[in-house]
């Protein structure tokens, strides 16, 4: 088994909801730390812990990045942290993943399955292992209390239901661990 660790140079977390139900804003959380134990020969044998730091958030509009920091979103003050800890990975075919887990917001806990990609696997520039990963999901944010919203006069609302996560990460593993998964 390969320990891996974050490269937070080369690493995002991006998500996206519909505004007045018709434009879509996107953000970003800038602080995340994961932690992978990747058993090539065994994926169910692996497991991913990823932390990630809710006053972080961004959305390049800084009104709105307050607000989302508030009580009527993430409570930022009083939670921290988000936390996904995977359950089981199952390997779809050679480059694909579903890491099912659960997904900690606001001490609220729910399961979610990403959809995961391996884009490859190098050796890196300081002689250890790079490996890049990406992954996919989509949440009600109801779901986490994450409710707050204003009506339309023209009907609807706001702030959409549903996110769409998009995650971008690279790892690195020691070049110990590459001598260790090549012998």
């Amino acid at each position: 088994m390969t320990e891996w660790t974050l490269d937070t140079a080369h690493a995002n977390v991006e998500f996206s909801i519909k505004h007045m139900m018709i434009t879509t804003i996107r953000g970003q959380f800038q602080e995340l730390n994961v932690d992978v134990d990747f058993d090539e020969q065994a994926p169910d044998r692996s497991s991913v812990v990823a932390r990630i730091k809710t006053a972080s958030i961004t959305t390049n509009q800084e009104r709105r990045d307050g607000h989302l920091r508030s009580p009527d979103f993430l409570d930022t003050e009083k939670y921290p942290e988000m936390l996904f800890r995977s359950t089981s990975i199952a390997k779809v075919n050679d480059r694909d993943y579903r890491i099912s887990g659960d997904l900690t917001i606001r001490d609220q806990t729910h399961p979610v399955v990403l959809d995961a990609e391996l884009l490859g696997t190098v050796t890196g520039m300081q002689g250890g292992l790079l490996t890049a990963i990406s992954a996919d999901t989509k949440i009600n944010r109801k779901d986490w209390g994450l409710s707050w919203n204003v009506a339309l006069e023209s009907g609807g609302w706001l702030v959409g239901d549903e996110i769409t996560i998009h995650i971008e990460f690279e790892l690195v593993a020691p070049a110990r661990e590459l001598a260790a998964t090549t012998a």
